[in-house]
């Protein structure tokens, strides 16, 4: 992980790469080459929880019961 933190334009640039479908991400005068398309979904996932864009509490179910009477 790099020192410093994540930026929103590096966020922007990785997803622009990942909906093109190209290993290659530019933003400012740098340029970074992954080696997969999951090296890349992992790090936007570590990018999201670093800048707050996670959705706190994951996958919410609906529960039902036989005997629900109105």
């Amino acid at each position: 992980m790099p020192s410093e933190s994540f930026t929103i334009e590096q966020y922007n640039a990785l997803n622009r790469s990942i909906a093109q479908g190209t290993l290659t991400v530019t933003y400012g005068d740098k340029t970074v080459e992954y080696r997969s398309l999951d090296e890349m979904l992992r790090i936007r996932n570590l990018m999201m929880a670093e800048l707050g864009l996670a959705k706190p509490g994951g996958r919410k179910l609906a529960a039902f019961s036989k005997n629900w009477k109105k």
